[in-house]
Parts: C-alpha cells; structure tokens; sequence
C-alpha cells in the first residue's frame, strides 16, 4: 500500500483492506480483485465479456510503500486476468492458471470467453491490475447472459467506488518488523529495497 504518512503496526491479514482504508492508503503498483461468480439455480449463467474502464488518471503518487500480506485463498481455482493500465486502453487478458488442489498439480488453460457457471458449477476470476505510470481510478464490467435475459455488472471496490491503484516505482519500501515492532526498509531487514 501506499500512504502519505507512517502507519501504524499492520493488523492480521483478513484485517488489511479495513486498515488500509482507513489511513487512506492507495494499492502501490498492483491491485488483486478476487471475484465469485454462480448461478441461483440450475440454469448456466453465460459470462459473456469482462472490461476494464478507467474513469481517471493522474501522476503516481509520491508517497511511500508499505508491504505487508493482505491474504488470499479460497476453496474454488481462480481463472487469472492480468490487466496493464498504463495502456491507453486496458483489457483484461486471460492469463494460464495452476491448480494446485489435488496430488499433483496442473495448469489450467486461459479461461475465454463466453465461460458458463451455475449454482453446482461456480467460478472464480482473479485480476491483478497493474500500473508504474499512472495514479488510476478504475472499475470492471461483467457482461452476463441466463435464460433469455443479459446484464451487466460494475465491479468495484467495497463501497462500490472505483479501484484505486497507482504506481509505485522508486518509492521507499517499508516492510513490518514483528520483532523489533517497527516499519523497517528493505535494506534494513536485508532484503533490498
């Protein structure tokens, strides 16, 4: 993350978006969305079309990075998307994935679309969003089909805002010391900066 002032000590993990938000800080160079996707009945539901839209964009931040680990697991194997958006205009490009659940792992193909889900049959798109450019404001659409109807749906962040995310390039990097209960640089933990 990155924030305009020294934060306090990280909180647990499934903690770190609440606190983040809290102090204001911004997504420093990269932002994972996780999103679930089923259907309610028995009917598939067609996902048809996944955009990016950014709806502003600005000079990176020039404030510093604090890296701590805001988790991410699930139950269900994520179809992976990596989106550049420092491109003019951003896609969402189906990236290969790896199934690790069973004794031996496999990959899986690049999900394209249209990709069906159902209640018995859910999905899981992960897209990590990246920027070295710009300081981006930006939101996803889903286009769906089921049944004869079709919509569309406009992914953003909890509050339904668009996504933050701005580059974080050359910024000093703090890393957390549990130890010494301190904010550390990477040089300082031994790790680069």
């Amino acid at each position: 993350y990155l924030v305009d002032r020294t934060p306090p000590p990280p909180p647990e993990a499934a903690d770190a978006r609440g606190w983040a938000a809290a102090r204001g800080a911004v997504d420093g160079g990269e932002t994972l969305v996780r999103v679930s996707v089923q259907g309610r009945g028995a009917a598939a539901v067609v996902l048809q079309a996944l955009h990016v839209r950014v709806v502003e964009r600005g000079a990176p931040l020039p404030w510093a990075a604090y890296r701590m680990d805001d988790g991410c697991g699930g139950a269900v194997t994520p179809r992976r998307f990596e989106v550049d958006l420092d491109r003019p205009r951003p896609v969402a490009r189906a990236l290969d994935g790896y199934d690790a659940s069973g004794q031996e792992g496999r990959t899986l193909p690049a999900v394209s679309f249209p990709y069906a889900v159902s209640a018995a049959e859910p999905g899981e798109l992960l897209v990590s969003a990246g920027t070295a450019a710009c300081d981006c404001r930006w939101y996803l659409e889903l286009e769906w089909s089921s049944e004869g109807r079709r919509g569309t749906v406009r992914i953003g962040d909890e509050d339904g805002a668009p996504f933050r995310t701005s580059g974080a390039k050359g910024r000093p990097v703090y890393g957390y010391d549990s130890v010494g209960r301190a904010w550390i640089t990477g040089e300082e933990s031994g790790q680069g900066g």
